[in-house]
């Protein structure tokens, strides 16, 4: 099957991107990001599209941005932390090998920070987190063949722990 070698799902902060490219150097492979394939292709930033269009517009660019990127991309992949809200993009998952990255939420309120751009978060970050992560965690955990948690673990301890758990060999 072609496709990524790793799909990274979680929430916002857990560490997708920072792990995703240490996963990519240690095998030898590109880390691609679909919420950065958005902004690319949009021009703008994703708190931007959803303050402009609103959440249902940005996440229909979302679907598109996974579907392109399940289909072309052969190395590591992260996907924006509401991917996996979307029925067919977790159809679409099935097949690949895909890790959920987890994390408790002092540990998101403390790598998330309060004055970033995170959308979703703005009014009550603590508990708006754990009202997202209420609705999301069966999803992320659906899709997942492995969870691996990211709490007091640095992001090489977390790469590890992926490979470890897809039992892969670095390059």
């Amino acid at each position: 099957m072609t496709g990524p070698q790793i799909v990274l799902v979680g929430p916002m902060g857990v560490g997708k991107s920072t792990v995703g490219a240490l996963l990519a150097e240690r095998l030898g492979t590109v880390y691609r990001d679909t919420d950065a394939d958005i902004v690319a292709a949009q021009g703008r930033e994703i708190a931007d599209i959803f303050v402009d269009e609103g959440e249902p517009h940005f996440r229909d660019l979302e679907r598109e941005a996974v579907r392109t990127a399940l289909a072309e991309h052969e190395g590591i992949l992260a996907l924006g932390g509401g991917a996996i809200l979307d029925e067919s993009t977790r159809a679409l998952l099935a097949p690949h090998p895909v890790v959920y990255l987890s994390m408790d939420v002092e540990e998101a309120v403390k790598r998330t920070g309060l004055n970033v751009a995170r959308p979703l978060l703005a009014v009550n970050p603590r508990k708006q987190w754990r009202e997202l992560m209420d609705a999301r965690r069966q999803f992320y955990a659906e899709v997942a063949r492995a969870v691996v948690a990211t709490d007091d673990r640095t992001p090489e301890e977390v790469a590890q722990a992926v490979l470890d758990a897809l039992e892969l060999k670095e390059a």
